[in-house]
């Protein structure tokens, strides 16, 4: 028996060596081939201003005559605007209503700002005219966007006019009317050259500025219908061109910035290397971790990056330099997805579990764990989506796609593929080559022993020591806040940045040109490539921008990017800013409340707050530039944080419900469950953090300057956040969870019983 059974175990041996094989070339051959098609789908995706160039200006949509601005108003408006852009021939431009009455334009690879800008504010100009092309009436004769979608006498699709004039629109009717051709066509921004005779077969049709032609019977002195061979679609299309020929709106500019092709170009170029340099790197660090399982996972995070980049061109989405920062916080979170997995597979092998129990369990324990950490990211992302402005929007977008492409990738499609190579028992005898385990950490079954890494660190024991340090931090930021304040950027305080590049120029120079043209300099920073950029107090109107971009052309025939920003976009950065993080504080909580207790979500709110704090103090502290895209790296250390805590939460609830069925009574029970916890989740920590630290420290040192700020602010947070995590969180967890369970102990000790009366026994009676 023992022969043929040794005989089966090696048939069985050699078809699992061929499957893992097999199963092996044709993951590295995927693996060739999504290389192969990650740069052609990043090249075919739309870049903005900042990775490709262009202008950027937004508008403010202001009433004429003073009255309020509708909805109406500033869809019609949109939608003259649109028709403009398609006539300056721009590729994918990106028109964005914000608010109420804001518009953003961006317009990428547009090299002329100046054409673009009178191009786009220039009033839309409706016109009535014969088919000689003399003007008859303007727009004037009309109510303000009153033209609506109606119908014919026989019930087709018509367009309905309300006239104001209506003694000049009878006059010009009734005259037309009595003329051989009486006919009158509808213009929507004549020009000179612009004739009846060679556009009355294309009038109607897209890119033709005549809008329609009708045939005038008689005089009309009230309102009238436009009627012909209508589709409902071609009806609409018209009512909305004529009312956007007839707004009473003008639009204010707010901000504005223009991003030369070089800037563009050099920022893409030192992004995307970043990007590939940070990738190999946590790859190497996952293999070599995590031995085959982390060979798994390179080839599940490049899947990821695949597929987050396919669904983001499919969506036609925008590609920026705070979206491929999202994309970073996106590979540190599908990478903690394996972490926590693999991280539960070894402490089962250390408990003496079989592989292929301690797959099934590994993976079980972990997915509530993963699915609580990203969900929380999910909230700070879809909180940001809603409140925040065009670059930040497309910080969470990518944000939200990295999410669910993490929990479809990292958690099921690898869980199914890792699952292949367990079965076939290749692995049985091989868990150090399997997942890293250490053989000496692994117990033999008859001895049951668990091995207990970190058994020197004390978490909960010295909390108080903890709690100074952070409290001193704290301190020192609040001590900086208050002295100095914050190094504010032009997105808060409003102004205008200029930067030139030349290598001729130096910073006293630059300061000196900009003092002649009238400007109050406020800073200068050198950045890479020769460049200098200056924030001005000034709002730089669209004459200072000219003037600026010819004298620096002309004295060092430099390039010049100039951004602008006026108070009102100041005021609902800063407003937008507080509720989204006060809304992110607050569902956060609720979360934690109701899926562990209030105990837990004070612990990990506090823990938040002071990692927001570490941030802001720092900042203050070295007077590093806060901008917009700060915001989202508060955010997204908010999001990120409270995934290390919630793990840790996580294994201190599995660790209560085992050892003590769900119930601590004394305090040295509470630290012993924090202690034991921690030390469980401590590698875990450490090495997602490092994986994460990784592309943000490569982005710092080899990305584009626009995002550097935004890195340094990753680091601090990463770093502070780990620590919150380990020290602050879980702690405080234990003193307020104690002093809570003790109030309820009070409350529930009865007060002592009366003494029963003794029964006195009388024979025959009840004796």
């Amino acid at each position: 028996m023992r022969k043929k059974d040794s005989l089966k175990k090696k048939k069985t041996g050699k078809k699992g060596n061929k499957r893992v094989i097999i199963y092996t070339f044709l993951m590295i051959l995927l693996s060739v081939g999504m290389c192969l098609l990650v740069n052609p789908i990043f090249q075919q995706l739309n870049f903005g201003l900042d990775l490709q160039g262009g202008f950027e200006i937004l508008y403010q949509v202001k009433s004429v005559d003073g009255e309020e601005v509708t909805k109406d108003m500033v869809t019609n408006t949109y939608k003259t605007i649109q028709r403009r852009i398609d006539s300056l021939g721009v590729s994918e431009p990106s028109i964005v209503v914000e608010g109420n009455d804001k518009i953003r334009i961006q317009l990428a690879g547009v090299t002329d700002p100046d054409e673009a800008r009178s191009m786009l504010k220039q009033a839309a100009n409706l016109t009535f005219r014969d088919t000689s092309d003399n003007l008859l009436m303007n727009a004037s004769v009309l109510r303000s966007g009153g033209a609506r979608l109606s119908a014919d006498s026989s019930g087709r699709p018509a367009v309905s006019l309300s006239v104001k004039d209506k003694e000049e629109f009878y006059d010009v009717t009734n005259q037309l009317s009595k003329s051989e051709d009486n006919r009158i066509v509808i213009w929507l921004d004549y020009e000179d050259g612009d004739s009846f005779a060679s556009e009355q077969y294309l009038c109607g049709t897209d890119g033709s500025n005549c809008l329609s032609v009708a045939t005038v019977s008689q005089g009309f002195a009230s309102d009238v219908i436009i009627q012909g061979n209508f589709s409902e679609e071609e009806a609409s299309n018209l009512v909305d061109l004529i009312n956007s020929g007839s707004l009473p709106t003008k639009l204010e500019e707010v901000s504005s910035k223009t991003v030369g092709a070089q800037f563009g170009d050099q920022s893409l170029t030192m992004t995307f290397t970043a990007g590939v340099i940070a990738v190999i790197l946590i790859m190497i660090f996952m293999i070599y971790l995590y031995r085959f399982a982390g060979l798994v996972s390179s080839f599940g995070l490049l899947i990821y990056t695949l597929l987050t980049f396919g669904i983001y061109w499919l969506i036609g989405g925008v590609l920026t330099l705070p979206g491929i920062a999202a994309l970073v916080i996106g590979i540190g979170m599908a990478v903690d997805a394996n972490v926590i997995t693999y991280s539960r597979i070894r402490d089962e092998l250390y408990k003496g579990t079989d592989l292929d129990m301690a797959f099934q369990l590994g993976n079980k324990e972990s997915f509530w764990t993963i699915f609580d950490s990203n969900f929380t990211t999910l909230i700070v992302a879809i909180i940001l989506f809603i409140f925040g402005e065009s670059s930040v929007k497309g910080f969470a977008t990518l944000l939200i796609i990295s999410i669910f492409v993490t929990m479809f990738i990292m958690v099921f499609v690898l869980r199914h593929l890792l699952k292949l190579f367990v079965k076939t028992g290749f692995f049985n005898d091989k868990v150090t080559l399997f997942v890293g385990a250490k053989k000496k950490y692994i117990p033999e079954k008859a001895k049951k022993s668990t091995y207990q890494p970190f058994q020197k660190i004390d978490f909960a024991r010295h909390r108080k020591v903890f709690y100074t340090m952070s409290i001193v931090l704290v301190i020192i930021g609040a001590v900086s806040l208050f002295a100095q304040g914050l190094e504010l950027g032009i997105d808060f305080k409003g102004g205008s940045s200029i930067t030139v590049t030349d290598e001729e120029l130096t910073t006293e120079q630059f300061r000196n040109d900009l003092e002649e043209l009238g400007y109050t300099v406020t800073n200068i920073d050198e950045l890479t490539g020769d460049a200098l950029s200056a924030r001005v107090e000034e709002t730089l109107t669209e004459t200072q921008i000219n003037e600026t971009e010819d004298h620096f052309k002309e004295e060092y025939d430099a390039t010049t990017e100039i951004g602008v920003v006026s108070d009102v976009v100041k005021e609902e950065l800063i407003k937008n800013a507080v509720i989204s993080l006060v809304l992110a504080a607050i569902a956060i909580g609720l979360y934690i409340s109701l899926r562990f207790t209030y105990t837990y979500a004070i612990g990990a709110i506090v823990a938040l707050l002071h990692d927001v704090f570490m941030m802001v103090g720092l900042f203050s502290l070295f007077r590093l530039e806060v901008t917009s895209i700060f915001i989202a790296a508060i955010l997204s250390i908010v999001g990120y944080s409270i995934n290390d805590t919630i793990v840790t939460f996580d294994r201190i609830r599995e660790n209560i419900k085992r050892k003590y069925h769900g119930n601590l009574k004394k305090k040295e029970q509470y630290i012993e469950v924090v202690n034991e916890s921690l030390r469980e989740t401590f590698g875990r920590s450490l090495v997602t953090t490092i994986t994460t630290l990784i592309p943000v420290v490569v982005l710092i040192f080899l990305g584009s300057h626009d995002i550097l700020n935004f890195n340094i602010a990753l680091l601090i947070g990463l770093i502070s956040g780990v620590y919150s995590s380990l020290f602050i969180a879980s702690q405080l967890w234990l003193d307020l969870d104690f002093r809570r369970n003790r109030k309820e102990c009070k409350k529930k000790k009865k007060k002592p019983e009366k003494e029963e009366e003794e029964e006195v026994l009388i024979k025959g009676i009840n004796a």
